[in-house]
């Protein structure tokens, strides 16, 4: 795998994300659901969705391995489409738009049965490491 910021994050593996793979402004990860991503009303956390999107963004902005430039998150934006109780997340990002300073992402998280459970719109920011 490339030398990618995400695949140095300590935070992500913390909350039961994997990267499952990553390639030219692509990258899936998975999130089991486990009972420390429930929210009160013992649904998955917003801010779990949250992490497992922004993760996956990350990974798939800082994809092309460039040790001249890392991409860090200056927008990003989720609409939560399904509440879900158990399961394996997986998480889809997408690149829009590949620019000299400003990359724009799609992050999709289905369960499994591949309904969507929410969308994630991150915009990065190149600057140099």
């Amino acid at each position: 795998m490339k030398d990618i910021a995400p695949k140095h994050d300590t935070f992500a593996p913390f909350c039961g994300i994997v990267l499952e793979e990553v390639r030219d402004g692509y990258a899936k990860s998975t999130m089991k659901v486990e009972q420390h991503h429930k929210n009160g009303i013992g649904t998955v956390h917003g801010g779990a969705l949250f992490t497992l999107a922004d993760y996956t963004f990350a990974a798939a902005a800082n994809s092309r391995g460039t040790t001249e430039h890392v991409v860090v998150a200056i927008n990003a934006q989720i609409s939560y489409v399904k509440a879900v109780t158990q399961g394996v997340l997986t998480a889809e990002a997408e690149e829009l738009k590949y620019d000299t300073k400003i990359p724009i992402y799609t992050v999709k998280i289905v369960d499994e049965k591949n309904e969507l459970v929410a969308v994630f719109q991150g915009m990065g920011y190149k600057k140099k490491r």
